[in-house]
């Protein structure tokens, strides 16, 4: 992450600045990107929240937040003096009109103070329901009308189903200008995640392999130790589907399986991984409950503020099919699940057989393990003679980390998609088409699942590995989910 030259000014304004996501994630990046020269010079962040505080202890509880979750460990005296000395907090309640108005007029003096219109970051970190009633504000009080200055980040969920996204995509674009829009999605700012395509793509080993006469078949996983705890009241209205795969996963599976871009440029990127989920095979009505399987695990309906007779699933295993030249008639296996047996995001190819059959011995087909967490690393399993007299094989790893690879420190995901805001970077943003498409491929199996809300809805014991189903539902390709090479080993 080189460093920019930012000349503009920038008022960085965090709506819901109360909020977990602000005290664990927004403001930890913005303290790692200050530390690090790269935000601009000159800059103001305006903390907006309806609940009343006083300043100096709101201070203290975000550099406690910072010591707690930053990368770079506990902050110094002076060091955290310098970089509050730029928040403000502003206490105002989103539905009425003088919270907009304060907030324009203290724009407004940053501004003239710097002698130059800056650039206006407007960062929401609330509630879904207020996104409508922030940017209708915004848009009355002409706060954020310069298309080449003035952003809006919308954290997900960004609707509930096609229907919503749609009227929600209308809505914003009647006020703000495409490019003005940054839909975000932590997992696209991963390290690991942004380097698929360098992998890819700068690297004339793996690419010409990477198509249907190469590989069996792709599994996409991301599972999570954590039960749905105290998020009970949103996710029994939402589910793994839509929390999940709706979004991270299928973004996962984009960047995997898109055609490379003429050019590393947003709108080329953009429109490759739009390309993708558009070609997704649709799944629908008998065929959702052969090729999606849908867990809950026990004990979930106890939880605070879960409906006794839930149906919700917190698991999702699902088949899917890419029909273009590239990738017709491999599967791609894709999983997500909470209360499972370990915290992970792994990406696996796996090769097909080698073609030539002249060892006795049975023989592994190549996998490759792109790990986005907990280990940042990609794994090659290949065969090797064994040492002695006899031509014996064992697979074997071969292994890029990069705690053994870099010295230099691994950004997180927020502070990657801070920096590209303020620079008018959307490439790792979500275009409105994209949203769409993705809830156009889920949509299908949301409506089967509503039709006959119990049908096959396995359960499944905390700390396990999810319902047995999803196991069966990779045969005859796998016999088992792929796990990290440490995982496999114990």
């Amino acid at each position: 992450m080189a460093k920019q030259s930012q000349t503009f000014p920038a008022g960085i304004v965090i709506f819901g600045a109360k909020g977990d996501l602000t005290r664990r994630k927004l403001i930890p990046a913005l303290y790692n990107l200050y530390q690090g020269k790269f935000l601009p010079e000159t800059f103001r962040i305006y903390c907006v929240d309806y609940i009343s505080v006083e300043e100096a202890g709101y201070k203290a509880d975000l550099r406690s937040g910072v010591d707690e979750f930053s990368r770079n460990g506990k902050t110094t005296e002076n060091e955290w003096l310098a970089f509050a000395d730029h928040i403000e907090y502003q206490s105002g309640d989103f539905l009425k009109a003088e919270t907009f108005v304060t907030l324009k007029s203290a724009l407004g003096k940053f501004d003239i103070s710097n002698k130059k219109r800056g650039r206006r970051i407007f960062y929401y970190a609330v509630s879904p329901r207020f996104i409508e009633t922030i940017s209708e504000a915004l848009y009355r009080q002409n706060i954020c009308n310069q298309d080449n200055l003035d952003r809006i980040v919308i954290e997900k969920p960004f609707g509930t189903d096609l229907t919503t996204a749609r009227l929600l995509n209308r809505f914003l674009q009647k006020r703000f200008a495409e490019k003005q829009i940054y839909r975000i999605d932590h997992y696209l700012g991963k390290e690991t995640v942004q380097n698929i395509m360098a992998f890819r793509f700068a690297n004339y080993v793996f690419e010409p392999l990477w198509n249907n006469r190469f590989v069996d078949h792709v599994e996409i996983s991301v599972t999570e130790k954590v039960s749905v705890g105290a998020r009970g009241g949103y996710y029994d209205s939402s589910g793994a589907l839509r929390d999940m795969v709706q979004n991270h996963i299928l973004q996962l599976l984009c960047v995997t399986a898109m055609e490379c871009p003429k050019e590393y440029e947003a709108e080329a990127i953009r429109t490759a991984k739009n390309a993708v989920i558009k070609n997704i095979r649709p799944v629908s009505g008998a065929q959702v409950f052969k090729q999606v399987v849908r867990g809950q695990y026990k004990g979930y309906k106890k939880e605070d503020h879960v409906a006794s007779s839930s149906t919700t699933e917190t698991y999702v295993a699902a088949k899917l099919f890419i029909d273009n030249k590239r990738w017709k008639g491999v599967p791609f296996f894709l999983r997500t699940g909470k209360s499972l047996t370990r915290q992970s995001t792994t990406i696996i190819i796996q090769f097909k057989h080698a073609p030539l059959k002249i060892f006795k011995d049975d023989i592994e087909p190549n996998r490759l393990i792109i790990s986005i967490q907990p280990e940042l690393e990609i794994s090659l399993l290949f065969e090797s003679k064994v040492p002695g007299l006899q031509m014996k094989l064992k697979p074997v790893e071969m292994d890029f980390t990069y705690k053994e690879s870099y010295t230099e420190a691994i950004p997180e995901a927020y502070e990657a998609l801070i920096l590209d805001v303020l620079k008018g970077d959307p490439t790792l943003f979500m275009r409105a088409d994209q949203v769409e498409s993705a809830w156009q491929v889920v949509m299908p199996i949301l409506e089967a699942w509503q039709k006959q809300p119990a049908k096959e809805l396995h359960q499944y014991i905390a700390g396990t590995e999810g319902p047995t189903a999803a196991v069966d539902l990779l045969k005859p390709f796998a016999k088992t989910w792929t796990g990290l090479p440490e995982q496999q080993k114990t």
